[in-house]
């Protein structure tokens, strides 16, 4: 039998050591979504203009760091009403990072708030820090290289950015009914996504990603009659995704869950109003005028 020598144990217990340090260090990385590996792409669709509300943000937002990040969202969200809806901002060739906080859609407004407000907890609060945050929220593996490696469906979205760390999928631990998807829409609608159209080899990429969205078995929902039921484990900044019954789609809109006084609403970008808004209808109200709604689905943000 081969002895182990206390100069073994010894060693052993370094590597044991080196290795939870690395994971700490990893772990905070994490969680101000700045990971040293992660490396700003040099193709950044931005303006002037960009950089000028960044640094008017930075000015106003900063005393409010220390604010758990559920606010700091929140307050993040509501600096932005009024800015102008217009979409299809990210429709850039070739693929690279939008940074567009003067015009934003309901998904870039999503992204925008949460980078943002990553940022603003981070140590170093500058405009490359929030478009490293952008990236690594908005792209497979936080890498740019081409159309599919950006995630498209909101509910990959949610797995991708719950795995880590960045917002937490609530749905199942406050007791949402199981759901499962069948995604298709991107694939079999090539055409509408002037990326797609033409070009087999990357819709192949896409009908792939589908394929593995649609396999897995941890999503939940809310169901449209349960809204009110459910209330009461809602937060303002939690993100809100409305489920939809179109045919290969997941959802149909985003914003954020706030509670304006005792009425239960949401923040977002409104295709409707043309602007970023608080909506005027109550959650539920809104859930149920929407001719395809099927009903919710919550990430609280970390």
């Amino acid at each position: 039998m081969k002895r182990i020598t206390m100069t073994s144990l010894c060693l052993c217990m370094v590597l044991l050591t080196q290795a939870c340090k690395q994971k700490t260090q990893q772990t905070e990385q994490e969680q101000t979504g700045q990971k040293q590996e992660l490396q700003l792409t040099d193709r950044i669709y931005t303006s002037d203009e960009d950089r000028a509300i960044f640094e008017n943000y930075l000015s106003e937002m900063k005393s409010k760091k220390s604010l758990p990040m559920s606010q700091l969202v929140t307050e993040t969200a509501l600096y932005f009403l009024g800015v102008p809806y217009v979409a299809s901002t990210l429709e850039k060739e070739p693929e690279g990072l939008v940074a567009n906080l003067h015009e934003m859609d309901c998904a870039t407004f999503v992204d925008n708030v949460i980078a943002l407000s990553r940022t603003i907890k981070g140590e170093n609060p500058s405009f490359d820090n929030y478009c490293r945050n952008l990236q690594h929220l908005r792209y497979r593996e936080g890498v740019i290289t081409d159309y599919p490696s950006r995630l498209h469906y909101t509910s990959d979205w949610v797995y991708v950015n719950n795995q880590r760390g960045i917002v937490k999928d609530i749905n199942g631990e406050i007791g949402g009914v199981s759901l499962t998807f069948d995604l298709n829409f991107m694939s079999t609608h090539p055409d509408s996504y002037r990326q797609l159209k033409g070009n087999p080899a990357l819709i192949d990429e896409i009908v792939k990603q589908e394929k593995e969205i649609n396999a897995r078995t941890t999503y939940h929902f809310i169901p449209k009659d349960k809204i009110d039921e459910y209330a009461g484990k809602m937060q303002s900044g939690d993100m809100v995704c409305f489920t939809t019954a179109v045919k290969g789609l997941d959802t149909s809109h985003v914003g954020f869950i706030y509670w304006d006084g005792d009425r239960l609403t949401f923040i977002h970008a409104s295709s409707l109003e043309m602007k970023v808004t608080v909506d005027k209808n109550t959650l539920k109200e809104y859930v149920q005028k929407g001719k395809n709604s099927t009903g919710i689905m919550l990430a609280r943000p970390l």
